[in-house]
């Protein structure tokens, strides 16, 4: 049985799978160099990986929904994905 995916829910996935290799082979690393500095350096890359990762689906999601969902609907997305950064950085 072949499968066939919409592109950009593939993109999407892709972005994650990329994602979820990278924050693994940072946990490996952390462990072979057995270092709290190390490991503290490391996470710090990753407090990069994540937004830059979580703006990327979001915007392949945003691409693939434009023409399905009305411009309030775009409007109301877009709001939200604001108030998701705007409530991190108020931490």
């Amino acid at each position: 049985m072949l499968l066939i995916f919409d592109k950009i829910v593939l993109s999407m996935a892709l972005v994650r799978f990329l994602s979820a290799g990278i924050e693994f082979t940072a946990a490996m690393l952390m462990l072979y160099f057995n270092r709290v500095e190390v490991a503290f350096k490391i996470n710090a890359v990753l407090a990069l990986v994540g937004p830059t990762v979580f703006i990327t689906v979001t915007a392949l999601g945003l691409v693939g929904l434009a023409g399905k969902v009305s411009v309030a609907g775009m409007a109301s997305i877009l709001i939200g994905v604001c108030f998701i950064f705007l409530g991190v950085n108020k931490l």
